[in-house]
């Protein structure tokens, strides 16, 4: 099995369906991440959007198993592995370069704060030993504001420069675009550094960036990806300004049962609807209210399983060359 690719474009953090009982609806993840590789984006499952920390290492490695088994395109798969125990980061990790993914997303230990740097570097690196695999991508994981952990751009360049072909990107979820320009103006060599919204998308790309991997890609999919690919026209401040229309909207509301809401909604599956304890599904009245202000947008889900009225729209897959 060749090394992957590194990846360029837009990722969506699959937001993941549970049953009635709470388990997760392996079909319903099928179903939704071939709609979504049908919108031009990849896929970035058991990320923060997709309650990645209320699914157990079990559960994350069967639903990979059966993406794979369905047929799903591993080489547009980057899932998140990254657990407060080693051994599960491990585990879950070497599961998805067996299986053939472009990478993973990896977060660092986030259980015990004010950690150094010095001891996120062993955790980092303890992890890539063991896995021991020239197929292994690691894209790092940086969202302090969700787990109060952060990776220094001093701790991202020692990583970079010990392990260049296997650490070759970050997933920037700090919110703060003057970290994501910090870390692309190091310019370290193809590292791919991905803004955690696609409020940043433009300015990210602009600037040499890879892309963005966002929440809001559940529901916005093919507009993201548009902007992708033609950043450089005449249009794309007027694309930015249109995503960031309804990304204001989305983050009125609790970002994942928001999401959950409108696909329920849209694909006329009350089911998608269910999240995991200890967060709540959105109220009718704050459905009513979302549902209202996203049509009032001109939001549009062509293809969207449970749809009926318009076919599948293929669009050009998730590009793998560098935007430089």
């Amino acid at each position: 099995m060749p090394a992957p690719a590194r990846l360029s474009g837009v990722l969506c953090p699959v937001v993941t369906p549970f049953n009635e009982d709470l388990a997760p609806d392996p079909d319903r993840l099928v179903r939704q991440c071939r709609w979504l590789l049908s919108q031009g984006v990849g896929l970035a499952v058991f990320g923060t959007t997709g309650e990645g920390n209320s699914l157990s290492v079990e559960e994350k490695i069967g639903l990979l198993d059966r993406l794979a088994d369905a047929g799903i395109d591993m080489s547009r798969l980057m899932p998140g592995t990254g657990c407060c125990a080693a051994g599960d980061t491990v585990r879950l990790t070497r599961h998805a370069v067996d299986l053939g993914c472009a990478g993973v997303l990896m977060l660092p230990p986030f259980y015990y704060k004010a950690v150094s740097d010095d001891g996120l570097y062993d955790s980092y690196a303890g992890v890539i030993e063991r896995v021991a695999s020239d197929r292994l991508r690691v894209y790092l994981y940086h969202i302090p504001p969700v787990a109060q952990v952060g990776l220094s751009l001093d701790l991202v360049e020692r990583l970079v420069k010990r392990y260049p072909e296997t650490v070759v990107g970050i997933k920037d979820s700090s919110g703060d675009w003057g970290n994501t320009h910090a870390m692309l103006e190091r310019r370290w060599d193809d590292f791919r550094v991905f803004a955690g919204s696609e409020t940043f998308l433009l300015r990210t790309l602009q600037q040499g960036g890879a892309g963005c991997i966002s929440a809001t890609a559940n529901i916005n999919a093919a507009a993201m990806h548009r902007l992708f690919t033609s950043w450089q026209g005449g249009q794309a401040n007027a694309g930015q300004e249109r995503l960031d229309t309804l990304r204001r909207v989305v983050e009125g509301y609790p970002m994942i049962p928001a999401l959950k809401a409108v696909l329920a909604a849209h694909g006329n599956d009350a089911a998608w609807a269910t999240v995991r304890p200890p967060l709540v599904a959105l109220g009718s009245e704050q459905k009513r209210s979302l549902l209202a202000a996203l049509e009032a947008h001109g939001l549009d889900m062509p293809g969207l399983p449970g749809r009926c009225r318009e076919p599948v729209v293929q669009v050009a897959p998730l590009q793998e060359a560098t935007t430089k």
